[in-house]
């Protein structure tokens, strides 16, 4: 998995008229107005940090259901997740499961056939785009938005996080657009309180939290291709912001590397090996412990394929307790990072 999404570029540029002609709208235009910063939701955020925290929560979630379960999934490989979603349905609960087919069939069909088999209401996500997003909503009250699939095999020793979300728009907006999605239906993704979609509005928001930040930007991505992100980042560092990237070591990367690392950008890298630290989460902190902080996590990459065309989700907030979590996490992992050296 850690390697299969280093060819999504290509196979968009090979693909790219399909995918356009799927049930996403496409990406907004560069006349498009930023985002403005984002407000205070009006329900409750956490977040939780994996793998130090491990995702017994999500499990809890599933096993405290009571009506309904949504679950939109990159990948699912979780033999215990599964079960939990079999015994839900198996005791009343309305479980409809949305896997990608478009790069993960051959790797989700065991799932596929299981969930099935045991009466989940499970279908392959539209086939001509690549459903990158990883959401569980529960009851309609609760979604958790993931930076990580349902993996057991990478639980151990992968940097990922979930912000567990309780604002009625956002969630409401995660239902309609996973209806949509479900039923292979065209859909633009309301934006709910603070979420962010590709390939409707991920680029501006990802933009406008970079461009936004005055003192410091800390970063985690598992890749670094996007041309547009790659600039931002640059000019925040020639406008003296303090701007740290911290990725697992992908030779993929060495030229976004080079060219922040000669911007004035501090990168460290942690090397791509067994029992090492693997860097899966997607997150930006801006100006974090300052009046205007606000962070951008999610399951969207800085890639062309990620912003431009796959489905992704994300938030985008000013919560100060996401803030200080997600900061010091990048923080402790910058510092343990290798700098990069050109």
């Amino acid at each position: 998995m850690r390697h299969l999404l280093l060819v999504c570029a290509l196979l968009v540029t090979l693909t790219g008229c399909m995918v356009r002609l799927g049930v996403h709208e496409p990406a907004g235009t560069p006349l498009d107005p930023p985002p403005a910063r984002p407000a205070a939701a009006a329900g409750t955020l956490s977040v939780l940090v994996e793998p130090k925290d491990g995702i017994g929560k999500v499990y809890q979630l599933i096993n405290r259901a009571k009506s309904s379960i949504e679950l939109t999934m990159y990948e699912l490989d979780d033999p215990t997740a599964e079960a939990d979603l079999a015994a839900a349905a198996k005791r009343g609960v309305d479980v409809r499961v949305l896997l990608d087919q478009h790069l993960e069939k051959s790797r989700n069909t065991a799932a596929y056939d299981y969930l099935a088999a045991h009466h989940v209401h499970v279908t392959w996500a539209y086939a001509g785009t690549t459903y990158h997003q990883k959401t569980l909503t529960v009851d309609g009250r609760t979604s958790v938005i993931m930076t990580l699939n349902l993996v057991a095999a990478d639980y151990a020793d992968t940097r990922d996080f979930a912000v567990i979300d309780t604002d009625k728009a956002d969630v409401a907006a995660i239902v309609a657009t996973f209806d949509a999605d479900f039923a292979h239906k065209a859909i633009t993704p309301p934006d709910g309180a603070d979420l962010v979609w590709s390939p409707t509005n991920s680029q501006s928001s990802i933009l406008a939290v970079i461009d936004g930040a005055t003192r410091t930007l800390s970063v985690e991505n598992e890749e670094m291709d996007d041309s547009a992100v790659i600039t931002a980042l640059e000019k925040a560092a020639k406008r003296g912001v303090d701007v740290e990237v911290v990725m697992t070591a992908e030779s993929e990367w060495d030229s976004a590397f080079g060219k922040l690392v000669r911007a004035g950008v501090h990168v460290r890298t942690y090397a791509d090996s067994d029992n090492v630290l693997y860097i899966h989460a997607k997150a930006i902190v801006a100006d974090a412990g300052r009046k205007d902080q606000q962070v951008f996590v999610g399951s969207e990459n800085f890639s062309v394929a990620s912003l431009d065309y796959n489905r992704e989700l994300g938030i985008r907030t000013a919560n100060a307790a996401v803030i200080s979590v997600i900061s010091a996490t990048i923080a402790a992992d910058f510092a343990g990072g290798t700098p990069y050296a050109t």
